[in-house]
Order: C-alpha cells, then structure tokens, then sequence
C-alpha cells in the first residue's frame, strides 16, 4: 500500500470517527464559516444573471478547493500531518451524527405526541414550512430528509474524498453547501443559483448512487428496495434525490413523496414505492440505524477502492520496462 492511500485511509477513518463522537460543534464550524464567506460574495456579486451566479460559484467553491490543495501540499513531507489534515477536513464535512440526532428528536416527540416541538425542530433537518404539516407528514419529511442527507452529507463526501484526497472532501462540501444556499428556484436565485444547483446534480451524481445501492444492500428489504429504485427512482424531480429516496422507501417499506410546503410554495412530487403503507413516527429511528449502516459500508467501500486503485497502478509501473 503505497504511504499516500495508507495516510488517507487513517486520516479518514479517524474523521468518520470524529463525527460519531462528537457531532457538529454549535459554534464555529468551518461550514458555517465557509456559509458566511459565500455570503458575503453574493451581497457584492449578486445580480439576476446566470454568469454573476456561475462566477459566485467559481469563487467560492473554487476558493475553497484551492486553499485544501495548498494546505495538503504543505503537509506532504510529513505523514503524522497529511493523517491530521484528512482527519480534520473529513470530521468537518461530514454530518452524519448531527443528522441522525436532529431526526431522532423529532421523532421522539412525534411519537409522544408533542407535534409543536416536532415543528419547532424540524426546520433544524429541512426546509419544509413545519406549520403545514401534521404527524405523518413530518415523520415523511424527516425520513426523506435522512435519507437525502445520507447522499449529501455522508457518502458523496466520502466519494470525492477517495477521489481527490483532502480537496475533494471541501470542494464537494463548498459545493454542497452552495446549492442549499442559492440552488432553489426562487426569484432571486433562479438564475443566479443555476451554476451552483448543476454543479451539485454532477458532484453528487455517484454518490447518491452508491447511496442507494448500500441501502439496497444493506436495509432491511433489499428485493423491494431494488424495485423502488428501478421504478420510482427516476420520477423524482431531483437526478440524485430519486434514487436515494426510493431505495430507502423500498428497504424500509413505506411510502415517499407526495405533496410538500416549502415557505408558501406547494410542489407535488411523484409516490415513491406507492404500494407500501405511509410513515409513521417509529420508522424515523429506522431510518436512522439504516443511515447509520451505510455510512458505515460507504466508509470501508471508498476507502478500499483507493487502496485498491493504487495499488493496481503501483503494480503496473512496476511491470514496465526500463
């Protein structure tokens, strides 16, 4: 195992490790501080164009790659460091343990009743309007949220991590973290987000499909889980959400999608795996474990393919003739 993969490899386990310790800090993340950094670009770029909005994007996600790659530069020499730094950049962009304590708490008071914390903390997980919705559909929204979330803040990390080391690991979380910002299709960011919401639709594109299919492999439901992928999975309006929704909905039988709020604006997307019953507040904690498994197997999937990449390429540089 060439030293580079083997730093990588420790790096990010003690990273994933991090985050399942300890979470998200409520203050000081370095999300948070590249949220207000993007920010402030949009307050002095902002205009109701596609090309401010993919220079907006240019800046801020290419900003953040490039600072990634000089850090990890700086460390070359020194193994201890390279192993600190991805530990660092991984613990930071991942969000599995906050997602699933967010989801965990909703589901806690759906399931004693209490549907005015439910709504107090939901806006913590998505960005349903919580006011229009009773039990059932926030038990819907938090699930659909968990497993989306997985995709996003869990495996596509891990993807472009063991792709392209530490700046892989910021540069999709820049570009994740733009897309919540400015992708949506309001007025003032239909145009301006256009750049940042593409952008995040191929980043996430093989992550979201290793999401599903770790779900498929390891829910609780794999047949019925691979069915809702092949047959719901492309009806949802979003190219990654589809197949990540679905093959949850399938491996925990219920059913997703349907009519949703965000902020006075109603969208009514397709039923994922519509033949299943409707969610309760029980299968959240499902959701959750579910979660949990495939960031878990995403880890060791990533992780072993870089391993595996370098060592077939050392393998062939050493067959070459000299």
């Amino acid at each position: 195992m060439r030293a580079g993969h083997a730093t990588y490899a420790c790096g990010a386990a003690l990273g994933f490790l991090g985050d399942l310790a300890v979470g998200d800090p409520r203050r000081g993340h370095p999300v948070a501080a590249f949220g207000r950094a993007a920010a402030a670009v949009e307050r002095g770029l902002w205009r109701d164009h596609r090309g401010y909005g993919a220079a907006h994007t240019a800046l801020c996600a290419g900003g953040a790659a490039l600072g990634a790659a000089l850090l990890s530069r700086s460390v070359r020499r020194c193994a201890p460091a390279r192993i600190a730094l991805t530990a660092a950049a991984t613990w930071a962009v991942l969000g599995g343990t906050t997602l699933g304590r967010e989801a965990r708490a909703i589901g806690g008071a759906l399931e004693a009743g209490d549907l005015d914390v439910a709504r107090e903390r939901l806006p913590h997980l998505c960005g349903r309007d919580p006011q229009s919705l009773d039990g059932p559909q926030m038990a819907r929204a938090v699930v659909e949220s968990v497993a989306e979330n997985t995709s996003d803040a869990v495996v596509g990390a891990l993807v472009w991590g063991a792709v392209g080391g530490v700046p892989g690991l910021v540069a999709f979380r820049a570009v994740n973290t733009l897309d919540a910002m400015v992708g949506h299709k309001s007025d003032r960011y239909r145009r301006y987000g256009w750049a940042s919401a593409r952008l995040d639709d191929v980043a996430g594109w093989p992550g979201a499909r290793l999401t599903a299919l770790l779900a498929t492999a390891a829910g609780p439901d794999p047949r019925g889980a691979w069915r809702a992928w092949r047959a719901d999975g492309k009806r949802h309006p979003s190219p990654n959400a589809g197949p990540v929704e679905a093959s949850f909905a399938g491996a925990l039988g219920v059913r997703l999608g349907g009519t949703l709020a965000y902020a006075g604006r109603v969208e009514h997307r397709p039923v994922l795996n519509g033949g299943a019953r409707a969610v309760e507040g029980a299968d959240i904690a499902r959701a959750v474990r579910l979660s949990r498994r495939v960031s878990a197997l995403a880890l060791a999937t990533t992780v072993g393919a870089r391993i595996a990449v370098g060592a077939v390429r050392a393998a062939r540089r050493t067959r070459r003739p000299r």
